[in-house]
C-alpha cells in the first residue's frame, strides 16, 4: 500500500485492488489528477462538513469516472452541504457499510462529524477526522464545572468536559478496534501548548503500527515532526511528512 499526504487532513491510500481518499479539500500538488486517470475502484470519504475537510469539488470526479463511491458523514447531509443523492453511503457514529473490498465504521468526534475505521486487504485504518483534545492548552488553569473564554475559539469552553468527551469517545473506539496500522491524527501547534496531548492520550489506548500527522497546515510540517519523539518511546513509527504530495510505502 501506498500513502499520500494531499494537504491538511486530506490523504490518499492506494491498496493492490483500490484507492482511498480522506477528506480532500485543497490539492496543491495536483495528487488526484493521477488517482483520477487510475482504473482502481476509487471510495472518497468526507469526515464532517467543515471547509477544510469537505468541499464539493469532489463530486466534479464524477465526470471523469463513473465508479467512485461517495462515503461521506450525515452532518454533511444535515448542514445542505450535499444532497442525498449525491453520495453512495451516509454514515454517522456507529453506522456501518461494507460492499466486500472495503469495510468502514464510523466512530465519533469531538467537534462535528465522524471519525473513519477503515479496514481493506488485510490492513486497519483510522481516520480522526476532527476527534481530537483540543482545548488541552487551556486544562491546566481549568476548575470543574467552569468555562473558560477563549478568544481564539470565539466562545466559552470547558476544557474538563471537552476531554472528558474526548477519553470517552476513545473508549467507545476500542469496543471496535483496540490497534490500526495506520492512525492518522491532528497534530496541531496552531491550537498552542499541549497540542500533542490528545495524540499522546491516543497512542497511549492503542496498538498502532504508523502514526501518521495531519492538520498541521497552520502550524507547518516541522511542528508535526515534535510528535516523533512520543512515538519513538512507544516504539510506533512516525511519518515525517515533508511536503505535499510525499508518499510513503506501509
Amino acid at each position: 500500500m501506498r500513502l499520500t499526504y494531499i494537504f491538511h487532513s486530506g490523504f490518499v491510500l492506494e491498496t493492490e485492488h483500490s484507492i482511498l481518499v480522506f477528506d480532500c479539500w485543497m490539492d496543491p500538488s495536483d495528487v488526484m489528477s493521477g488517482v483520477l486517470r487510475s482504473r482502481k475502484p476509487l471510495y472518497v470519504f468526507s469526515s464532517h462538513f467543515h471547509e477544510d475537510h469537505f468541499s464539493r469539488r469532489i463530486f466534479e470526479w464524477r465526470k471523469l469516472r463513473s465508479d467512485i463511491t461517495y462515503i461521506l458523514s450525515k452532518d454533511i447531509l444535515r448542514r445542505r452541504k450535499a444532497q442525498r443523492e449525491e453520495a453512495d453511503v451516509w454514515l454517522a457514529k456507529g453506522g456501518e457499510w461494507t460492499d466486500g473490498v472495503v469495510r468502514v465504521r464510523a466512530a465519533g468526534s469531538t467537534d462535528s462529524g465522524v471519525s473513519w475505521i477503515v479496514e481493506t486487504e488485510q490492513k486497519r485504518i483510522f481516520h480522526a477526522g476532527d476527534l481530537n483534545n483540543w482545548y488541552a492548552r487551556f486544562l491546566p488553569d481549568a476548575v470543574p464545572g467552569q468555562t473558560i473564554y477563549s478568544e481564539e475559539f470565539g466562545e466559552e469552553i470547558d476544557p474538563i468536559a471537552h476531554e472528558k468527551q474526548y477519553l470517552g469517545e476513545l473508549k467507545d473506539i476500542r469496543k471496535m478496534a483496540d490497534r490500526f496500522d495506520v492512525a492518522i491524527f491532528p497534530v496541531d501547534g496552531h491550537i498552542g501548548n499541549g497540542y500533542t496531548l490528545g495524540g499522546r492520550q491516543f497512542i497511549e489506548r492503542f496498538g498502532v503500527g504508523l502514526f501518521v500527522p495531519m492538520h498541521f497546515v497552520m502550524s507547518g510540517f516541522e511542528s508535526a515532526w515534535r510528535f516523533r519523539e512520543f512515538a519513538d518511546e512507544k516504539g510506533i513509527d512516525f511519518w515525517c511528512i515533508a511536503r505535499e504530495g510525499d508518499s510513503i510505502e506501509i
